[in-house]
């Protein structure tokens, strides 16, 4: 998006924080690009007004006219940025050469560029899945399943650096399933929780999908309607990509100072786990295109988000292992390449724990499970998962940061589970191989 330079006091013009539904949210951010969403109340024209932190000179985009058929959202592109800099910006609807009026404005970070200077920067990342948001008249009856809303306050007061979402994200209702209406309805419900906005505003926030965000439970690809949720995950995020190349889907990758993360589509492609023929979670396509990602990565670590476990050995629910087939070539793979410093970050499951395996190459692959944020924990403490780290299952409403240090091929990550009013469970680091 063209960016027109204007020189003046650096006072931002900005519309009433009333006027916007949700956000906003930054999106996906390098050391020169970052986009902003938000979900705006009308249809004037938006324009984003920005500029370095502290700096008398400011930018604006282009004006943007919102969509009725997009619900109002719009996703500001901003470009030429410089890296590892901090920017100031405001929303204003509207002609943006009247001065408007003050309201509160937001910052963005830009990542730096570390390589061949320094040594790559210390971040945190937070993640979690299973985020339900009560709406008593679509709702089963009796005891409300989503709560402890504070969760996203406590995940914005740590600051971590970027937040990334495993999936069930918002919980389409029996009511929401047969229309485009009421897909967009529930992810609009969801995103426009008022306790939810500091997150989104804070830190660069990514995306996969999992069974509740894409359709019913535990569906898989024979839903009719993903065309539907297809589109609005896509509207509703601002990953840097949506669908991989000849492979499909809602999956991407994307780099993050020095780690690589790798984003899978764990519903698109799925078949039932009892289906005679070909049985698969994220088709050979999408597998081989990991494998080879993962080969031809250099990073420190290497995250790879699905919706559902993938380590676990408990054959229940939705766990990987059910489709052992594709576990098993992937875990092959991985360990005939020879690839190591791969870490796994699920959810699903209602509750958290870290699993590892120890491949035939004698590398070591771990996937930590957070979940849930907002829905119903249960206590699954009694699973047959052989491969669980002892002491790290919790079944509690939770979030999870990943702490990232070290020297440049000396890296260590430390994980870290939280209750949903901040206060630490447990910590373990591994360090890279």
């Amino acid at each position: 998006m063209k960016s027109i330079l204007i020189i003046l006091a650096f006072i931002f013009p900005a519309i009433a924080h009333s006027q916007i539904e949700a956000g906003p949210m930054i999106g996906h951010t390098s050391m020169t690009e970052v986009t902003i969403w938000v979900q705006l109340q009308s249809e004037k024209t938006a324009t984003l007004w920005y500029g370095p932190q502290g700096a008398d000179t400011i930018l604006h985009t282009a004006g943007i006219e919102p969509d009725l058929d997009d619900l109002l959202i719009v996703k500001f592109v901003l470009t030429d940025l410089q890296p590892g800099t901090t920017y100031t910006y405001s929303l204003q609807q509207g002609d943006k050469s009247s001065p408007g009026y003050q309201s509160k404005s937001y910052t963005f970070s830009t990542q730096e560029l570390w390589q061949w200077r320094t040594e790559p920067p210390a971040f945190t990342l937070a993640t979690g899945s299973c985020a339900y948001i009560n709406e008593e008249r679509f709702d089963r009856p009796g005891k409300s399943y989503g709560g402890d809303y504070q969760i996203f306050t406590s995940i914005a007061d740590d600051q971590p650096d970027m937040m990334l979402w495993l999936g069930d994200n918002t919980y389409l209702r029996e009511a929401d399933y047969g229309s485009r209406s009421g897909v967009m309805h529930r992810y609009s419900h969801t995103r426009s929780l008022k306790e939810l906005q500091p997150l989104l505003s804070c830190c660069p926030n990514y995306a996969i999908w999992d069974d509740h965000d894409f359709g019913p439970n535990d569906s898989d690809r024979s839903f009719a309607n993903k065309g539907w949720t297809n589109e609005a995950f896509d509207l509703f995020w601002a990953n840097p990509g949506c669908g991989i190349p000849a492979v499909g889907g809602i999956g991407t990758s994307f780099t993050f100072n020095d780690i690589d993360f790798f984003l899978l589509d764990n519903r698109s492609f799925r078949t039932h786990p009892e289906i005679q023929g070909e049985r698969q979670i994220w088709g050979k396509a999408q597998c081989d295109w990991l494998i080879e990602a993962l080969k031809f990565s250099n990073a420190s670590f290497k995250i790879v988000a699905s919706g559902g476990q993938f380590l676990s050995d408990a054959p229940l629910y939705e766990n990987h292992v059910r489709w052992q087939e594709e576990r098993d070539y992937v875990i092959k793979r991985l360990s005939d390449e020879g690839i190591k410093n791969v870490v796994f970050l699920t959810g699903d499951r209602h509750h958290s724990e870290l699993s590892a395996l120890k491949l035939d190459s004698g590398y070591v692959v771990h996937d930590l499970t957070a979940s849930p944020l907002t829905s119903t924990a249960y206590d699954h403490s009694k699973e047959p998962n052989t491969l669980r780290v002892p002491g790290s299952i919790f079944g509690q409403r939770n979030y999870a940061l990943l702490q990232f240090s070290g020297a440049l091929k000396k890296r260590n990550l430390t994980f870290e589970l939280y209750d949903s009013n901040g206060a630490k469970l447990w910590d373990y680091t591994i360090e890279q191989q």
